[in-house]
């Protein structure tokens, strides 16, 4: 069996262990890096970038060489090729427990409880709920399903069409390094700048693909295009901005705006401001449903995309 048809059948059935369990609830590898490189960063933490560059290197480096070690493990047997491939495609994406939390707040906040959406919205991101009423909640859900439908989904599966198993490892510890260190606070300013600016350099084509797959399968392929172009320069973040400002034109909403952040408070341009109407509660589902579709389109993209390249090859 050639290793693009391994990566096909493993690809597949890692997404669909994805759609059908979830994540699991202990011991998850995501959480098993996270607690590695807390420890590494407890070592080397110095208010400096190259020592920042350094934790980077050491933990996102290091998850690349296990993937490519199992790998190489299991090259002989195809069966062990497609299960370690599964396994990885499975532990990487993200896909069911980002659709199941925005549900979840859905649900809430169609019941009425703003005070429970609220208490749940941490577990999505990272905004600031306690001033945010039900729209804001929906806005906010709505923003992390379009920026994590390419973070938790697109961007692993591309990276797992060009490196395999490294790959799709590689992409999730550089992203989970950023969500770690990569933000602007005091402590990570300087020691978090390499985790996100390699964050921004992996996650470049797995936007862009999110942003062409949700104009494709979204109810305005038009205004999600005219969105795109007018208004995703706009964004203060080079890969979430032509994905949220896809999703806003493809559901015709208006993403962006004014939000909050650990306290303190950002005015970020708005993304189809001109066509979208405000969010409401049942857009959260319609985004939900958006990104499951994108998510399997993205499969059949990059599946797709690894066997012509090796045709061309051969």
């Amino acid at each position: 069996m050639g290793a693009e048809r391994v990566h096909a059948y493993g690809a597949a059935a890692g997404l669909l262990g994805d759609l059908l369990l979830g994540d699991p609830r202990r011991g998850h590898p995501v959480a098993v890096f996270g607690r590695a490189a807390g420890a590494v960063e407890r070592l080397l933490w110095r208010d400096h970038r190259g020592w920042g560059a350094l934790h980077t290197v050491v933990c996102a480096g290091g998850a690349v060489a296990l993937g490519a070690v199992a790998s190489r493990g299991a090259r002989r047997s195809p069966a062990a090729s497609v299960a370690l491939t599964a396994a990885a495609t499975w532990a990487v994406v993200g896909g069911s427990s980002l659709v199941r939390e925005a549900r979840a707040i859905g649900r809430a906040l169609e019941a009425g409880d703003v005070e429970a959406a609220r208490a749940r919205l941490p577990h999505l991101c990272g905004r600031d709920p306690d001033a945010l009423d039900a729209d804001g909640i929906a806005r906010a859900v709505v923003e992390s399903v379009a920026e994590n439908t390419s973070d938790a989904v697109v961007g692993a599966l591309v990276w797992g069409a060009v490196g395999g198993v490294p790959g799709l490892v590689g992409f999730r510890a550089v992203n989970t390094l950023d969500a770690m260190v990569g933000h602007r606070s005091p402590r990570y300013l300087r020691f978090g700048w390499a985790a996100a600016r390699l964050d921004d350099l992996a996650g470049w084509p797995g936007a862009r693909l999110t942003a062409v797959l949700a104009a494709a399968a979204g109810d305005d392929p038009r205004g999600a295009l005219r969105a795109w172009s007018a208004d995703a320069r706009s964004h203060p973040s080079p890969n979430a901005g032509p994905v949220e400002a896809s999703f806003a034109g493809a559901l015709g909403v208006r993403l962006g705006g004014t939000l909050a952040y650990g306290g303190r408070v950002e005015h970020r341009p708005v993304l189809n401001g001109a066509a979208g109407r405000a969010v409401a509660v049942h857009d959260i589902e319609r985004a939900a449903r958006l990104s499951r579709r994108v998510g399997l389109l993205a499969l059949g993209v990059t599946v797709a995309a690894r066997l012509v390249a090796k045709g061309r090859q051969s």
